[in-house]
């Protein structure tokens, strides 16, 4: 399988972090924008493969196709450069500063939100015959977990404020560990085997990702879903957003840089 060592792919990581910070504001915004968007296909597939099978599980194996094939083509989610770009900051590389690590997110939180709203949009249209009907049973379904997840969480006021935010935090430690996996091989299988592995996890658990919410709260409100923009706001993207901040970059890229480039000295037994 062709298998990197840590010393290797992470180094890689940091490359790939400071790569992202002189990527031109054009290519950011389309690499992102098709993230978003195939990210977006995928959870619906992994909805409808769900809702018609009856089983929750397969979905969750299917899922990652999506998420595979975005990072084989090279674009960039949101959770993904959280955990890579401040590495190439935290590594000092040459002119790399806060104010680009965060030109960078915002960028590339632009283009994920673009191409989830458009397959969103796309999907309704889909679903309703061009708005001329109720969209059906995966409609229904998808307007009832928007509201669980937003009115639900909202319901138990702090409590689950903090509920989404480690949710979100637990869902980008396995996505950024799907990122690494793309970096451990330089073979497809490899690479596809690697990253499918912590994303079906993440999906089957129910965490929450950032970008898969772009796509799953406006598709919900479209279809009818009783909560409003405000409250998917507030009680589900914020936390998830800052979640997902904190779990990929804590949990993966510190842990990874700390142990396997900044490595203590060896003990000397003697």
């Amino acid at each position: 399988m062709a298998y990197l060592v840590p010393t290797e792919f992470v180094t890689k990581m940091v490359d790939s972090g400071e790569s992202k910070v002189y990527m031109s504001t054009k290519d950011t915004l389309i690499r992102a924008f098709m993230a978003g968007a195939i990210l977006a296909l995928a959870a619906v597939f992994a909805i409808t493969v769900a809702m018609k099978t009856g089983s929750p599980l397969l979905g969750a194996v299917l899922f990652p196709v999506g998420f595979i094939m975005l990072y084989l083509m090279q674009f960039d989610l949101l959770t993904g450069v959280f955990m890579l770009v401040p590495l190439a900051l935290i590594d000092k590389r040459p002119g790399v500063t806060v104010k680009q690590v965060l030109r960078n997110w915002g960028l590339v939180f632009l283009g994920n939100l673009g191409g989830a709203l458009l397959v969103a949009f796309m999907m309704a249209y889909i679903f309703t015959y061009g708005f001329n009907t109720d969209g059906g049973a995966i409609a229904a379904k998808v307007a009832k977990i928007g509201e669980a997840r937003t009115l639900g969480y909202q319901a138990y006021g702090t409590d689950g404020w903090f509920t989404i935010f480690i949710r979100g935090m637990l869902c980008n430690w396995m996505v950024s560990m799907g990122v690494v996996g793309a970096m451990v091989s330089s073979t497809v299988s490899g690479k596809a085997i690697a990253m499918w592995m912590p994303i079906m996890l993440f999906f089957y658990m129910g965490f929450e990702h950032s970008v898969v919410n772009m796509f799953l709260f406006p598709f919900a409100l479209i279809m009818g879903g009783d909560f409003t923009l405000m409250d998917y706001i507030v009680w589900n993207e914020l936390p998830t957003v800052t979640g997902n901040l904190v779990g990929g970059l804590a949990f993966t890229g510190l842990t990874l840089y700390a142990t396997h480039i900044k490595t203590g000295e060896k003990r000397n037994l003697k």
